[in-house]
């Protein structure tokens, strides 16, 4: 993986896995001499921290509307209420908004007002995770880097309705109810940087469509998918991360080379029905493969390179550089045949 997708990928984990320390507190612009003042025409209901004078704190205050947000809020946190609308009237002044966070609310796709959203040219974090919105909303704001829909009741995903998100990197759809045709080949279309698409948790029985080329996480778990195409992951020659836990792949379903791809780092597929072990690439890390129906290892057929040339070589430079493998829940018997430990020199932990 270049520099470029590694640098950015780790941009990416830092965001997923520490949400609130990634906002840019911007308090240094401000003179403190009026933090007075900014607290004075916080909401009553909300919390204006004066050592952060750009974020209004409204989560679990049993609220059942959005207040009125100050000019000068960038970060607005309404978490654990009971709303059921967006409207306009909140938002008038709240031109600087970069981060909404609404989880936990009663928010259904009619509450919202339409082009209420887009007109939040600032906005780049979303988050409408556990409400009950039955579609992706729409219009969203084309300057969105990150948008998070998980644990709602969507089945529904507008036409077109991410065709101008450019800006888009994270997409969190896990937890719906989308079924495959819910996913058309245009679905995806003008996500052009997304790095994240998560659609585990669905109802999917076929890989999706049209994935965008971009996309280095990938996650599919707890689907029903049976059949990876032949050459899918041409498609998305950048993909790192592939989690396909618990879904129904056979070793039938699966081509011969489908997962024999130089880009994957990470392959989870854990809980599925695979008697055998699938080809994989020399520069595969990272493979969960527990919980299948797996009796035995073929050392020779496992093996990305002929052991009798990694011998010969003696050099770490084009070893397979597999470092996990985790085969426990199977029918394998140990110990792990010697020809794997020879094949997989860089092995740090075998579960089995």
């Amino acid at each position: 993986m270049n520099l470029k997708a590694y640098t950015s990928l780790s941009l990416l984990f830092l965001i997923n896995s520490v949400c609130t320390r990634t906002v840019r507190q911007v308090h240094d612009e401000l003179d403190p001499e009026h933090w007075s003042y900014y607290t004075s025409e916080c909401p009553r209901e909300c919390f204006c921290p004066p050592n952060f004078p750009n974020a209004l704190y409204c989560d679990n205050k049993g609220l059942k509307e959005i207040p009125a947000i100050p000019a000068r809020i960038w970060y607005v946190y309404l978490q654990n209420n009971l709303i059921e609308t967006v409207s306009e009237k909140p938002f008038v002044n709240a031109t600087h908004l970069r981060w909404i966070n609404l989880n936990k609310n009663k928010i259904t796709n009619s509450g919202i007002e339409n082009g209420v959203l887009s007109k939040l040219k600032r906005l780049l974090y979303l988050f409408l995770e556990d409400n009950e919105l039955e579609e992706v909303p729409a219009p969203l704001p084309v300057s969105l880097e990150q948008l998070r829909l998980a644990r709602n009741k969507i089945s529904k995903i507008p036409e077109g309705v991410f065709s101008n998100l450019e800006n888009l990197t994270m997409l969190d759809l896990h937890q719906n109810s989308l079924l495959d045709s819910a996913l058309q080949s245009d679905t995806f279309q003008g996500l052009n940087n997304l790095m994240q698409l998560n659609i585990a948790k669905n109802s999917l029985k076929k890989m999706p469509l049209s994935i965008p080329a971009n996309t280095l996480q990938l996650f599919l778990d707890n689907n029903s998918i049976e059949v990876i195409p032949e050459n899918y992951f041409s498609a998305i020659p950048k993909v790192t991360f592939l989690r396909l836990n618990h879904n129904k792949l056979s070793d039938d379903g699966i081509p011969p080379n489908g997962f024999n791809v130089s880009s994957i780092l990470d392959l989870q597929l854990s809980h599925n029905q695979l008697t055998k072990i699938p080809p994989i690439n020399a520069h595969l890390e990272h493979l969960h493969l527990d919980h299948n129906r797996i009796k035995s290892i073929n050392s020779t057929q496992i093996c990305p390179v002929s052991i009798a040339i990694e011998e010969d070589h003696g050099s770490y430079g084009n070893i397979p550089r597999l470092r996990y493998l985790r085969l426990d829940g199977n029918e394998i018997q140990p110990p792990i045949p010697l020809d794997i430990m020879i094949c997989f020199r860089l092995l740090q932990a075998v579960v089995i």
